[in-house]
C-alpha cells in the first residue's frame, strides 16, 4: 500500500496527496508503505533519540541533525501496530512535512514508481492521548 503522507493532510502540507510517481517503501509489520521521494531528505540507521519528558509512547525523542533538531516518531506505534524490538534493519526515514520529521520504521525496501491509480491514501491516525 503506498501511503504518501504521513496519515494526515496537513502533514503532507495540506494537499491531497493520492498521486502517482515515485515512492521510497519500507515495511511496517507485514505490511509495505511508500511516501513520495521527493519528501526524504535521508535515510539513517537506527540510533536511540534523546528522550523528551511526558512525549506520546509514539514520540521517541529529537535527534540533532547538522545543528537541527528533529523530532523521531515510531510510525509502528503511531499506526496502532504492536510494540517490536528495534533490530539491524530499522531506520530513521527524515522526511519533510512541513518541517524535518524522522521516522522509525522495520525496513526500507527500494524506490519505485507506482500509477496514481495504485495510490491509497495514507491510513488514519488512532488518537493516543497520553501514550
Amino acid at each position: 500500500r503506498a501511503a504518501p503522507g504521513m496519515g494526515a493532510d496537513a502533514a503532507a502540507g495540506g494537499r491531497h496527496l493520492a498521486e502517482g510517481g515515485e515512492y521510497l517503501t519500507f515495511r511496517l509489520g507485514g505490511e509495505e508503505y511508500g511516501i513520495d521521494i521527493l519528501r526524504v531528505q535521508e535515510i539513517r540507521s537506527y540510533e536511540a533519540p534523546t528522550r523528551i519528558a511526558n512525549a506520546p509512547a509514539f514520540i521517541k525523542g529529537v535527534v540533532n541533525l547538522r545543528g537541527v533538531i528533529v523530532p523521531i516518531i515510531d510510525l509502528r506505534l503511531k499506526l496502532g501496530f504492536e510494540d517490536i524490538a528495534y533490530t539491524e534493519q530499522t531506520c530513521i526515514i527524515v522526511v519533510d512535512a512541513g518541517k524535518e520529521i524522522g521516522i522509525i520504521v522495520d525496513a526500507v525496501s527500494e524506490v519505485v514508481e507506482i500509477a496514481g491509480a495504485n495510490v491509497e491514501p495514507p491510513p488514519a491516525t488512532p488518537t493516543q492521548p497520553g501514550k
